[in-house]
């Protein structure tokens, strides 16, 4: 297989960055355990206690500039792949930035991103580079109190679903990575696919383990993706 010559799409989720060491919300010992999922990831929320949500963002953002928070080497593979390919789109589904870091350029975050911001009243978006409070005033609109995180919180609609179904809508191969393809709106992904697809889409999945989806895929690598990721990427690409 030629990915060079391949419309390529690739999905990736929480299992990617947790072998960066991020933890998640969904595992036993996870980020979210001391904290209510409604008190931290909701409008509501965040209209009740802003710095109290600030905060957490806060530390949050703090955590990615830990030493022993890096990319992998799915991440950096991942980044040779895009350099390789003419048509390729990189979605993911998490708030870090170590596919960015790993030297991807065309990242889409569905989700949003932990080192954004915008302004609930004028929607003006900028580069998080500073903690957030409730007494910080937007510099558009010089109102104080509105402004956020640019994460997507639950009730919200993730970003670039335009976008990205009119490139899923013709791709050679779908590549999915730590994601159990589950979370809708990206668990329904596969789905588009076959219903309003070309009809010759491959399915590649890449996992710690088999879902409920793997039956879906044309071939299954089961095992840490910072290994089975550039296995497959080196074979294909043909480099060493």
């Amino acid at each position: 297989m030629d990915l060079t010559k391949k419309k390529i799409f690739v999905l990736t989720g929480a299992g990617i960055s947790q072998e960066s060491g991020i933890k998640t919300f969904r595992e036993h010992d996870g980020l979210w355990e001391n904290y209510k999922i409604e008190d931290v990831c909701t409008v509501k929320a965040f209209f009740k206690n802003r710095d109290y949500v600030n905060n957490f963002y806060n530390q949050r953002r703090k955590d990615l500039k830990n030493p022993k928070i890096k990319p992998n080497n799915a991440h950096k593979s991942l980044a040779i792949l895009e350099k390789y390919c003419k048509k390729y789109m990189l979605v993911t589904q998490n708030v870090d930035n170590l596919h960015e870091k790993a030297g991807s350029k065309k990242v889409l975050h569905m989700h949003g991103t932990l080192n954004k911001a915008f302004c609930m009243d004028c929607n003006f978006n900028f580069e998080l580079n500073f903690d957030l409070s409730s007494s910080y005033a937007c510099t558009n609109c010089k109102n104080s109190g509105n402004v956020r995180v640019d994460v997507v919180w639950f009730g919200e609609q993730p970003k670039h679903l335009e976008k990205i179904y009119r490139f899923l809508g013709d791709i050679d191969i779908f590549i999915s990575i730590g994601t159990s393809n589950n979370v809708y709106p990206a668990g329904g992904f596969i789905d588009y696919i076959k219903q309003f697809g070309n009809g010759k889409t491959e399915l590649i999945e890449f996992n710690l383990e088999k879902t409920i989806k793997s039956n879906l895929f044309l071939r299954t690598f089961i095992g840490p993706a910072s290994s089975t990721v550039p296995k497959f990427i080196k074979k294909e690409l043909e480099i060493s």
